[in-house]
């Protein structure tokens, strides 16, 4: 074995999303857009939330969560992958690329633990209005955050422990552009069946668990709805449940897509294009899909605006 292959990789060489610099030029504004419409919505929501009393309900206590999320989720990528399409070199350290993964898998798997809580509070909230109150109090809102952050950060150590104990030897071309435990794998010295399976794992409990829960719940709430007298109320509610399934059809997809198949040792543009999805569009749509289009929140918006 050659003495290049016996040292231990600092630095990864990542390919990004395209070679062509025009090609590039481009994905530098459009990601550029995506990540400035991503900071202004989750950022205001952020805020109105914490500044309106109105909106200090345990739906908005979950949505501050989810926007805060999302601010890191997309910080830890998007602005790296700009500067990457601004210069030849496309390199991140070994130390950089952990950090990385670390962040990426604790917000990423916070948000899938929120997205499920959500839902169980519009199933409550439309299915036993009666008992809403004293079902969804607010320590009963803090435990499910707190929960849902502990398990994100559980999630976040197991695939970055099993991740980074593999060699990462010789080869440090990442053919993609941030690094993700998928990715990485592809590089390591070692057999990776365990940690895949490890990470296959800590899927189940973090992405087949929610989406399941999710689905339940809003099928309870149509099944509600559609015994509802008031042809508005339906519309509403279904126009609502409809956006929201949407987002988690977008996000879940694609990141089971990721995380919960069998690892082939190439990373194609499929690949790359999917983790687009989920790192990068899923956070701005978010804002917009859950909360900047309600009544609630325009209403909110005005108030400060007014002051």
């Amino acid at each position: 074995m050659g003495e290049e292959n016996q040292t231990s990789v600092t630095e990864f060489i990542l390919l990004g999303l395209s070679q062509d610099p025009h090609i590039q030029v481009l994905l530098f504004f459009l990601f550029l857009i995506i990540y400035l419409l991503t900071l202004l919505g989750n950022l205001l929501m952020v805020v109105l939330i914490h500044m309106d009393s109105r909106l200090h309900t345990p739906m908005y206590f979950f949505l501050r969560n989810l926007s805060f999320a999302d601010l890191c989720f997309s910080t830890t990528t998007v602005p790296q992958v700009l500067v990457h399409f601004l210069v030849r070199r496309k390199t991140i350290s070994f130390a950089g690329c952990s950090v990385q993964i670390i962040v990426l898998l604790l917000t990423g798997c916070t948000e899938c633990a929120l997205l499920a809580v959500m839902s169980y509070d519009r199933y409550v909230a439309v299915c036993k209005p009666l008992h809403y109150s004293t079902i969804m109090t607010h320590w009963a809102c803090v435990r499910l955050a707190v929960g849902s952050w502990a398990s994100g950060a559980f999630v976040s150590l197991v695939d970055t422990t099993f991740t980074l104990r593999l060699p990462y030897r010789g080869n440090n071309i990442i053919n993609h552009f941030f690094c993700e435990p998928p990715a990485l794998l592809k590089l390591a010295s070692a057999d990776t069946y365990s940690t895949e399976m490890a990470i296959f794992a800590m899927g189940v409990v973090i992405l087949l668990a929610p989406v399941s829960l999710i689905l339940v719940s809003y099928w309870n709430i149509i099944c509600t709805v559609i015994q509802m007298h008031s042809g508005e109320g339906r519309l509403k509610v279904f126009s609502t449940c409809g956006s929201h399934l949407m987002v988690v059809v977008l996000f879940y997809g694609s990141a089971i897509f990721a995380y919960m198949r069998p690892n082939s040792k190439l990373m194609n543009e499929r690949d790359k294009m999917i983790s687009v999805f989920y790192s990068s569009v899923t956070p701005m749509l978010n804002p917009i899909i859950y909360s900047l289009r309600n009544k609630d929140v325009k209403g909110a918006l005005r108030r400060v605006t007014e002051k």
